[in-house]
């Protein structure tokens, strides 16, 4: 991460500050009404291959004994209510502040994977982590609603596993990595904002039409 970057991530979550506290606690009210303890999901994540840290959310699913891999259609029917809206407003990733002011990760890059992936595919996660994991970044833009459909009729954490490595890894790696290409200050913000358009659409209640980055398909 250059300095830049870190210097616009440490004074970007100070310019936010006041106001996400005041979400925070909103949040926090609700959720010891609507659906109590634990208030926070902590899930371990890889900053690099090899170095892993706490990533820390809101909790939106009911707690199990084991919980791996990503969410699929296997683990919907876990998914609370309340969960189910801060996860259509991106609110469950607020606790996230604190991981950009560690230095965990950015405001935008790749989303920090998960140890198993990292493992299964090492050369190539060795590349995409080259940039600093992020709260939402380019892929999450371009792919993330067509992971979920692609995950979405797996009934069991095994064929999420197997669909999620076969179908979403490498597409997602292709679009983190044509971010690293291209990295810079403008496309960082407007990745920023098109997040927070998109959020602000959901909370409308409708969707935004998907837009791809200014370059040609074919690269992703």
């Amino acid at each position: 991460m250059t300095w830049s970057k870190r210097a616009f991530d440490i004074g970007f979550t100070v310019f936010l500050a006041p106001a996400a506290l005041a979400v925070f606690g909103v949040i926090f009210i609700l959720q010891w009404w609507k659906q109590g303890r634990p208030f926070f999901y902590r899930s371990e994540r890889m900053y690099k291959p090899g170095e892993p840290f706490a990533l820390w959310k809101f909790r939106t699913m009911r707690n199990v004994v084991a919980d791996t891999g990503v969410s699929g259609g296997d683990k919907s029917t876990r998914i609370t209510p309340f969960g189910r809206k801060l996860r259509r407003l991106r609110m469950d990733e607020l606790p996230q502040f604190l991981n950009i002011l560690r230095g965990d990760i950015s405001f935008v890059g790749p989303r920090p994977p998960l140890r198993q992936y990292v493992e299964q595919f090492p050369d190539l996660y060795a590349r995409v982590l080259r940039s600093r994991p992020g709260v939402t970044g380019l892929a999450s833009l371009v792919f993330a609603r067509h992971e979920e459909e692609i995950l979405r009729d797996c009934a069991t954490p095994d064929e999420t596993d197997r669909v999620y490595a076969r179908r979403c890894v490498a597409r997602k790696a292709r679009i983190d990595l044509l971010y690293q290409e291209h990295a810079n200050l403008v496309l960082d913000l407007w990745i920023i904002a098109l997040t927070v358009a998109r959020s602000a659409g959901r909370a409308r209640g409708r969707r935004l039409p998907r837009r791809r980055p200014a370059h040609h398909p074919s690269r992703l």
